[in-house]
């Protein structure tokens, strides 16, 4: 497992930290949010906050070897959101990504390319994977573009549980010649 130090990527605005439980307000109220289910795709979250305090404290002693979560913070300590990687297949050298920009002041400011750029040079460079994909509504055009900015390029589309999805990709040789 990567150690703490390494996930304190810093870009110009944020940095990714790992999660504690100091996060778990936040996450609630976001997993809570309906607007912020929509863009995930998700059903709103409808458990007690102390339900899910007690499942939060939970997850995070419990390492995972296919993925990790990171909060986002702004440079001066705010938490922003989130942002994960899952599916780890080492045999195939890739992972897949998300994100959630969870705070609406934040939205629409380049904080998720931020975010993108940081979680791309982590599983690049720290995890050795050859490339790194996500799936995304269709619809988001917001989302989209972000990811288009960080390098990912359309490579399908999917429709599960009654939504449309983008498939979206990058591979670490494209990501290197465009940040070196």
């Amino acid at each position: 497992m990567v150690g703490l130090e390494d996930s304190k990527k810093m870009t110009r605005r944020i940095k990714l930290r790992d999660k504690d439980p100091s996060d778990a307000f936040d996450d609630y109220s976001w997993e809570t949010d309906p607007e912020l289910a929509e863009l995930d795709a998700a059903p709103v979250m409808n458990i007690s906050y102390s339900q899910y305090l007690m499942d939060y404290t939970w997850d995070l002693r419990t390492p995972r070897t296919t993925s990790r979560q990171f909060a986002v913070d702004t440079l001066d300590g705010k938490h922003i959101g989130n942002c994960s990687y899952y599916n780890l297949d080492r045999s195939r050298g890739e992972v897949e990504l998300g994100i959630m920009i969870g705070d609406r002041n934040y939205w629409s400011k380049g904080y998720g390319v931020d975010v993108i750029e940081a979680l791309l040079e982590h599983v690049f460079q720290q995890m050795k994977v050859n490339r790194v994909h996500l799936k995304t509504l269709d619809w988001n055009a917001r989302a989209q573009k972000c990811f288009q900015k960080c390098g990912f390029k359309q490579c399908g589309q999917i429709s599960r549980d009654g939504f449309n999805f983008m498939l979206m990709e990058v591979f670490r040789k494209d990501w290197e010649s465009n940040t070196g």
